[in-house]
């Protein structure tokens, strides 16, 4: 009580001071980040921030620009400048869509994969899919999510790639749990905020599977466009702060069900910490359960490494490593990015080299995520050909055993319900390994399939042997051959720097007279 009472009348002649002297002591201790009392910086706040704001003069002014931290290295290594090769992008797109609608699409709505895996490509069960729904997911750009405790500057890390400092739009951002929306930020032609509910009801966007965890969770949804170089190649998606006094259940919305949506279809994961928050609490061990087998796309940011002292910086990495062993079972060490990321320059008599470098690295393993683009596109496309062409397989195995076990006498409701119950007795799974090139660490789980066919009866399905037509060919030709020739063809003339065009099958559609190109007007 008497330490707190001192500390307010410490306090108490910051609002007396000359107005120019409070500029000082609020630029110094943003630029600084000289670390006052709580009561201390509300009152400085208070008292001056609105005056610092509108009333600067020039000479503050150049004395503000002289403290922010240089932004061209982020242009350069971001290529920002760079040669717009939209229209090959755009022709690689137009080729992978029709791959998937000719080849994988057929199949995977002739057996209904969608209800068997609601988190890839299509939306949740139940929902009838068009093509620019579909098309949403194959066309989005790389989305890079940010995770972490509260005010860690994962909202300053955004502003400052962005440059979005003393912008109308810039994300906000204190001392206190700011963040409490899911935030994505994405180009678009002007300046605008879309709210959860439209951009979950605008079948253009990927975001239409979001409305299965609720209209609560749909308020706490927002979306911010921007004309924004970088936002043309990638799309930021800001998150809550992780609390870890306080339940789930209190936020009104599956929070790790969210963060799973989430994680599965971001191409790189920032974890950001600062010095103060190294502790790991049951939210946390959560997340990072949730984060087992995308290692390869999780970075961890040791974020206002500037606070301390160089020996202080060495034990805090220390204690981070210790803190995070328990959660990152793999061999190998997941890369740490040591920096300061805000606009502002590095504190003095800090390693301002070695937090240059670590920048840099991590704009360039950034850049990495957006010139491969397209390729981890069609890598991702040609695994979900995989999975639903082994889907067919498996559907199409449960038909044949079941037509088999079938006589006159017999009860389709129990028979089936045997099958299904120890697909292992009817070798339902092994005949799959022994006859196609399937990797046995590719098969779905044995249990899906009760839940599956429970929904859908097996008497629903045709045999892959009857879903075949003159025209279009069999649906599983269509999807192997996707598999092992269009798509690998289509990776391959990418990274030839071929310019990928459309083929007259699959420009006019197979069966139909091709159209001649070179002819005016038709």
């Amino acid at each position: 009580m008497l330490a707190t009472q001192q500390a307010n009348l410490d306090a108490r002649p910051l609002c007396h001071m000359p107005l120019d002297l409070l500029r000082v002591v609020y630029i110094v201790s943003q630029a600084f980040r000289v670390l006052l009392p709580a009561n201390m910086k509300g009152l400085v706040s208070i008292c001056c921030l609105v005056s610092l704001l509108s009333l600067a003069t020039p000479e503050e002014e150049e004395l503000l620009d002289s403290i922010l931290r240089d932004r061209s290295h982020i242009e350069e290594t971001l290529r920002l400048a760079a040669l717009d090769t939209s229209g090959d992008y755009a022709a690689a797109l137009q080729r992978l869509r029709k791959i998937y609608h000719n080849s994988i699409r057929p199949m995977e709505q002739a057996y209904k994969y969608n209800e068997l895996r609601q988190h890839e490509i299509s939306a949740y069960p139940g929902r009838t899919l068009g093509d620019s729904a579909t098309d949403g997911e194959i066309t989005s750009k790389p989305m890079v999510l940010f995770l972490g405790p509260w005010s860690v500057g994962k909202s300053s890390m955004i502003n400052y790639l962005l440059g979005l400092r003393d912008t109308p739009y810039q994300l906000y951002t204190g001392a206190e749990p700011t963040t409490s929306e899911f935030t994505v930020i994405m180009h678009g032609e002007k300046i605008r905020s879309v709210e959860g509910i439209v951009m979950a009801a605008d079948s253009s966007r990927s975001f239409s599977p979001l409305e299965k965890f609720g209209q609560n969770f749909l308020e706490k949804l927002i979306g911010i466009e921007m004309p924004h170089k970088l936002l043309e190649r990638v799309t930021f998606v800001d998150t809550p702060g992780i609390i870890e006094n306080r339940k789930q259940q209190e936020r009104g919305y599956p929070f790790n069900d969210v963060c799973q949506w989430f994680i599965d279809r971001a191409d790189l994961i920032f974890v950001v910490f600062d010095p103060t928050k190294l502790d790991v609490g049951l939210e946390l061990e959560m997340l990072f359960r949730q984060l087992k087998g995308r290692e390869s796309q999780i970075r961890i940011i040791l974020n206002k490494a500037d606070s301390l002292a160089t020996q202080d910086l060495m034990r805090v990495y220390g204690a981070l490593f210790w803190s995070l062993a328990p959660l990152i079972n793999v061999t190998e060490p997941p890369r740490v990015y040591v920096s300061s990321f805000w606009p502002y320059d590095y504190a003095a008599d800090t390693s301002r080299e070695l937090f240059k470098r670590e920048e840099i690295s991590l704009l360039e393993d950034l850049n990495q995520v957006i010139e491969n683009r397209l390729e981890n596109k069609i890598a991702f496309i040609r695994q979900h050909g995989i999975r639903v062409r082994i889907h067919g397989l498996l559907v199409d195995r449960y038909v044949q055993t079941f037509k088999e076990k079938m006589s006159f006498f017999s009860d389709p409701e129990l028979v089936f319900k045997e099958i299904v119950d120890d697909p292992d007795k009817f070798y339902i799974f092994k005949s799959i390994l022994a006859k196609t090139n399937v990797s046995k660490f590719d098969l779905p789980n044995r249990d899906a399939y009760r839940d599956f066919f429970g929904i859908n009866p097996v008497s629903s399905f045709k045999q892959l042997s009857a879903q075949c037509s003159y025209i279009g060919g069999c649906l599983l030709d269509k999807i192997e051959r996707a598999i092992t020739a269009d798509l690998p063809g289509l990776l391959s003339s990418i990274n030839s720097g071929k310019n990928p065009t459309l083929s007259s099958c699959e420009a006019t559609g197979c069966g139909e007279k091709p159209k001649n190109r070179y002819r005016r007007g038709n």
